[in-house]
């Protein structure tokens, strides 16, 4: 199972919300120039992420775009729904799916595929933005040495 880049940026953008937040709303431009997304690519992102209640908008001359909460209250697993829908490897396994299939009261795959979801959403919904924010902080810190051999 591979992600698109809808997941992958958007995820991107909002640590760059995260490691703003609290000092008022982030210009669309420079989330993209930062987080090196396409501009028009990235307000598409946005409004879903809006729509889902993960980020807020403020107009103006100052305006731009602010987490809707606190980085500690927002899920990697929220930012992949929002942007991809149901994380399953397999469509028998995503809840309130109805998918038709002879095999299903029998298929030991399909627990192997539960399986795997199960780990794969237990995974993205431990991990806040918070946590990739003290990550972020820990990889540029001024104590971090880089060691060459």
């Amino acid at each position: 199972m591979r992600l698109s880049t809808k997941g992958q940026y958007g995820v991107r953008a909002m640590l760059e919300l995260a490691l703003n937040y609290g000092e008022g709303p982030i210009a669309l431009k420079t989330i993209a120039e930062k987080q090196d997304i396409s501009e028009h690519y990235l307000e598409q992102l946005i409004a879903i992420l809006k729509k889902a209640g993960l980020v807020k908008s403020t107009r103006g001359a100052q305006g731009g775009y602010t987490l809707a909460m606190a980085p500690s209250e927002i899920t990697v697993g929220d930012i992949l729904r929002a942007l991809e829908g149901p994380l399953a490897p397999v469509e028998c396994v995503i809840d309130g799916e109805e998918v038709e299939c002879q095999r299903a009261d029998f298929c030991v795959s399909r627990l192997v595929w539960q399986k795997i979801k199960d780990s794969l959403n237990k995974v993205v919904d431990s991990i806040t933005l918070q946590d990739m924010v003290d990550d972020y902080k820990k990889m540029n810190s001024k104590d971090s040495y880089m060691y060459y051999i």
